[in-house]
């Protein structure tokens, strides 16, 4: 429901630091001044929608993005729910679930901190070096085997 044009476009939701989000979108194509977006989300069917406490604005004072600090989401999912309204007349809403394998028109993305406990142990009789290290921590991926890892080394 709502008028053609008004919805939301180019919805990203950035995890980092393990437990911040930002989500940002453009405004609808034929969205007026005065139209105004409120964002929702949850991780959980079964779990109420909380809304937006920290909005980006625009020029015109406009929602076009969210902070969100002490995020979780453990089951991989995220349900997101963006309405609003122009002149007091609603704007066509948009409702999406997010899960890792069926992203439609929705895109998050959790930039990863550096992996952890990285210790370097070289001995002249092997003349090798042994790396180790942990996976960093994320936000949701359990598995660590889903992360692949590079190694530079310089000779100084």
């Amino acid at each position: 429901a709502g008028m053609n044009g008004t919805a939301i476009e180019n919805f990203v939701c950035v995890i980092f630091n393990v437990s911040f989000m930002n989500c940002t979108w453009h405004v609808g194509s034929t969205a007026s001044g005065d139209t105004q977006y409120f964002l929702y989300w949850k991780t959980s069917k079964k779990e109420d929608f909380t809304g937006c406490q920290n909005y980006i604005k625009d020029n015109y004072g406009r929602h076009t993005g969210c902070r969100f600090q002490n995020i979780k989401i453990e089951n991989k999912s995220a349900y997101f729910l963006v309405n609003g309204s122009r002149s007091g007349q609603n704007i066509h809403s948009e409702e999406n679930c997010l899960l890792t394998n069926c992203i439609s028109n929705y895109i998050i993305v959790e930039k990863l901190t550096p992996p952890l406990n990285v210790t370097v142990n070289c001995t002249e009789a092997s003349h090798g070096c042994e790396i180790r290290w942990q996976p960093p921590r994320t936000s949701h991926v359990k598995r660590h085997g889903c992360f692949k890892y590079e190694i530079v080394i310089e000779n100084k």
